[in-house]
Parts: C-alpha cells; sequence; structure tokens
C-alpha cells in the first residue's frame, strides 16, 4: 500500500506540474502586466526598467520556476480587478461554489441509487422505461437550457422559488459565508442545485442499473437466492455491495467536473462562486485571476482524483496488484 500511495502522490505532482506549464503560458500570453501596473504615462524607457525589476525578462524556465514556488506558498498572483492577491479572492467565492456542488452531489446519491437499483430489478416495468427515456433527455439537454427552462417554470410562470442570486447568507468562524442556515439561502439554493444535478443524475442512475444488471446475472447472486436469503439482503448486501467499485471511481472523476460545470450554472442564476467569478474574469481579461482559478481548481481535480484513487486501493487490493505488474 506504501508503494502504492507514493506512486498516486507522484503522478498527482506531475499533473500539478503540466497544470503549473499550462497556467505559465496563459499568463505569459494574456494581457500585459506592465500596462495594468503603469497605464499609458510611463515611458518605454521605465516600463524596460521595471520589467527586468520584476523578472519578466529572465529566460522562460527561471520564470516558470519562479511562478511554480511562488504557487507552492499560495502566491497565484495579483488580481488587477481586485487590487488584492488572487488566492484570497477565489477561496472568498468557494463556498458558494462548493456548497452548491455539495448539494448537487447529495441529491444525486439520493437519486440515482434507489432508481438505478429499481430500473435494473424491473427493467420492463413501465415506471422503469419512463426513468429511462427520463435519464436520456436529461443526459441530451445542456445544462444551461435546463437551468433556463427551471427558471421559466418555476420563478416566470409559478413565482414558486427565486431565479438569481444565493439570497440571505450568514458568516461562520468569520471565513465561511453559508446560505445552507437561512430559508431564504435555501430556496435560492433549489434551482440551482437541480440545475447542476441534471448533468450527472442520468449518468450515475445508467451506470448503477448497468452494474447491478450485470452483478444480478453473477452466480454468486443466484446461490444467495437459492439459500433463501431475503431479497433485500441479496440486492442490498451482495449485489449493491459489489457495484460501488466502478460508482466510487467514476464519481470522483465527476465531482471534479461538477466543479468546472457550475460555470454555466452559476452564470445563469447569476451565483456569486468561483465559476462567476472565472466568467467575470475572462471579461475584465484579469489574467492572474484567470491562471488562479485554473490552478486551483485543477488541484481540487487532483486532489479529489488522488484520494478516490487511494480509497479504491484500500477497498480493492487487486487495483494495487494490477498497478505494480
Amino acid at each position: 500500500m506504501f508503494a502504492f500511495t507514493v506512486k498516486r502522490l507522484a503522478q498527482a505532482l506531475i499533473v500539478m506540474l503540466v497544470i503549473s506549464v499550462i497556467g505559465f503560458a496563459i499568463k505569459k500570453t494574456v494581457g500585459d502586466p506592465m500596462r495594468e501596473l503603469t497605464g499609458m504615462s510611463v515611458s518605454a524607457q521605465e516600463r524596460e526598467a521595471l520589467a527586468k525589476k520584476m523578472g519578466l525578462r529572465d529566460p522562460l524556465i527561471v520564470q516558470w520556476l519562479r511562478f511554480v514556488d511562488d504557487a507552492a506558498h499560495g502566491d497565484l498572483g495579483y488580481s488587477f480587478f481586485y487590487k488584492r492577491p488572487a488566492l484570497p479572492v477565489i477561496l472568498r467565492h468557494a463556498p458558494a461554489t462548493l456548497e452548491l456542488v455539495l448539494c448537487s452531489s447529495v441529491l444525486i446519491v439520493l437519486l440515482s441509487i434507489p432508481i438505478g437499483i429499481y430500473a435494473a430489478v424491473r427493467p420492463k416495468a413501465l415506471l422503469s422505461r419512463l426513468f429511462m427515456g427520463a435519464s436520456i433527455v436529461g443526459v441530451s439537454i445542456p445544462v444551461f437550457l435546463t437551468a433556463i427552462l427551471l427558471i421559466y417554470i418555476f420563478s416566470v410562470t409559478l413565482g414558486w422559488l427565486p431565479s438569481y442570486g444565493r439570497g440571505d447568507t450568514v458568516m461562520l468562524w468569520g471565513i465561511w459565508e453559508t446560505g445552507l442556515l437561512t430559508r431564504d439561502g435555501l430556496l435560492h439554493l433549489i434551482l440551482p442545485t437541480v440545475s447542476l444535478s441534471s448533468i450527472m443524475l442520468p449518468l450515475f442512475i445508467r451506470l448503477i442499473r448497468a452494474e447491478m444488471k450485470e452483478v444480478l446475472e453473477s452466480e454468486y447472486i443466484k446461490f444467495a437466492r437459492a439459500k433463501g436469503l431475503r431479497p433485500w439482503r441479496v440486492l442490498i448486501v451482495h449485489a449493491f455491495k459489489n457495484t460501488l467499485m466502478p460508482v466510487i471511481t467514476v464519481g470522483g472523476v465527476q465531482l471534479g467536473l461538477m466543479i468546472a460545470f457550475t460555470i454555466l450554472t452559476e452564470s445563469v442564476f447569476q451565483w456569486q462562486g468561483m465559476g462567476f467569478l472565472f466568467i467575470e474574469a475572462v471579461q475584465r481579461a484579469d489574467s492572474s485571476l484567470i491562471v488562479a482559478y485554473m490552478v486551483f481548481v485543477g488541484f481540487v481535480f487532483v486532489l479529489v482524483n488522488t484520494v478516490v484513487d487511494l480509497i479504491y486501493g484500500m477497498v480493492n487490493p487487486m487495483v494495487r496488484v494490477a498497478g505494480r505488474k
């Protein structure tokens, strides 16, 4: 297990270095830091002297190593719009995005497991066919179109739910602004949560259904039924437990993708999270904030997948053996 852990951590480090190369390339090509810092009134000679002083005329490899060293110490650049370091700006908006992803993940788990199991056990039932048909529709519709449709039905037509913003929020421990503890915040959370979960929910329903159908045809399930075990015990303890491996693997990857997909959801609902912040940074050509967002989301993505890999390796020792070969 130790060798497996070291190998996964080394792979995560390599991925982060690749992300740093991409982030550095974006920082070098998007925007002009000297123009943002000095304006148009400073002479060309003074700009050149300042650029040399800041190390902008050093070889690229030296600048990249300096960029990696700064990023490792939490320095991801300076936002020209907010006039402050980029990482605190990202972290200030992170709770909104993480709460949205958390609520969407909970909704996906609560719905996909019973629906997937039911569709596998009763594949020819009318309700199963409806679920499978709805899942195809859910996969086919883009998330922004789902969001607009939800706003039209539940906000514009029925007037039941708010259509944009986070609503009332409270500050926890001075660092975490949450809407989960107020009624208005929870009402504002419903439509973005449903919209974001519409991407992954059909995928997980179909994945659990396919894995359950395969497991239910295996010999040990037939043996368990022949022993006279109760149907729920056969389904939950013997069948569903063995479908969790691919679900955990896909879930880890999809969790990172959901954070990236919040850009569309947050843009439609004016949700003040990291995705909305990224769109604003692109519109303002705030290159430091763009790079900081990309590195931060890449770090979260790598961290989640590394943790999932380690859990997968602990749960299934065959993964470690296969990796050794």
